[in-house]
């Protein structure tokens, strides 16, 4: 059975309430305050929080994934081996745009390749954008989620919610993962960026030099591509002082060299201190 949100009683009124099926099935949609009756190993429930409005009208609510121990699912850039979730709003009514905000990840994931992942108790904020702030939201999505133990699964969730256009009190746990995100380049004293693209037979290997203070013991760099359909391979990261190198291999669908548009290219580093945000690189 689901847990009743005892601690949180205003959001047991207002929160969807979800149980994930682990097939590539979706489950049927579950509309206000009715609850999946489906559920699977790993996954204690995920949930809608509908957060709180913002004072330019926007929305922001969040995904709550709770996971059994042991079990973990994929960040934003999952790695090599990893399913990286994705949202189809499609269906929803009142929203002029969408925006995840990822607290920094758990950690890595290793089995041969290395996978960045969450676990525990995941709070994703999502940022709502109305087009009319004064009228209820609703809400009518499909997440696509990876989840991992022994072995990694692709999962499928349904949920269409209306969310009233009431303002509400900030709710603590969305207020904890947007403080969790990494901190920008300029917050971390990252001085430069540049990137030197060198063609391989089916894509690009490409080098990232940054030069910034170190985050802490050993670093990950995830490099992200400026297209979502170009792989990335898993990034090595070294240490030169106080630059680190980071070298990735893209690979395109068409397998071929490219143009890489450096203004597009997306950083993250991974250290036992805190993660860095970095946008764009020069040429090099």
């Amino acid at each position: 059975m689901v847990e009743r949100m005892e601690e949180y009683p205003d959001m047991a009124r207002t929160a969807l309430i979800l149980l994930v099926l682990a097939t590539p099935l979706a489950l049927p949609d579950a509309t206000h305050g009715e609850v999946a009756a489906q559920r699977i190993e790993g996954v204690r429930t995920i949930e809608i929080l509908p957060g709180w409005k913002e004072t330019d009208g926007d929305r922001m609510a969040a995904l709550r994934i709770r996971l059994e121990p042991g079990w973990k699912t994929y960040w934003r850039a999952p790695g090599d081996a990893g399913i990286p979730p994705s949202f189809d709003w499609e269906g929803s009514q009142n929203i002029r745009g969408v925006k995840i905000h990822w607290p920094r990840p758990s950690g890595p994931l290793s089995g041969g390749m290395r996978s960045v992942v969450y676990e525990g108790d995941v709070v994703l904020p999502i940022e709502i954008t109305p087009e009319d702030p004064g009228k209820p939201i609703t809400l009518k999505a499909k997440a696509e989620l990876g989840l991992c133990k022994d072995i990694c699964i692709p999962a499928s969730v349904t949920f269409n919610m209306e969310i009233s256009p009431s303002a509400s009190t900030p709710e603590p746990m969305i207020e904890k993962a947007l403080a969790a995100q990494p901190v920008s380049a300029d917050a971390a004293g990252v001085r430069g960026v540049s990137c030197s693209a060198e063609p391989i037979s089916d894509g690009l290997r490409v080098t990232a030099r940054i030069s910034m203070p170190s985050t802490g013991g050993e670093e990950i760099a995830v490099m992200e591509a400026p297209d979502p359909s170009i792989w990335v391979s898993e990034g090595e990261a070294r240490r030169e002082g106080d630059t680190l190198i980071a070298t990735v291999e893209m690979v395109p669908p068409e397998n071929a060299p490219f143009e890489l548009d450096r203004s597009g290219v997306r950083i993250t580093v991974l250290g036992k201190e805190k993660a860095v945000d970095i946008r764009g690189c020069e040429g090099s």
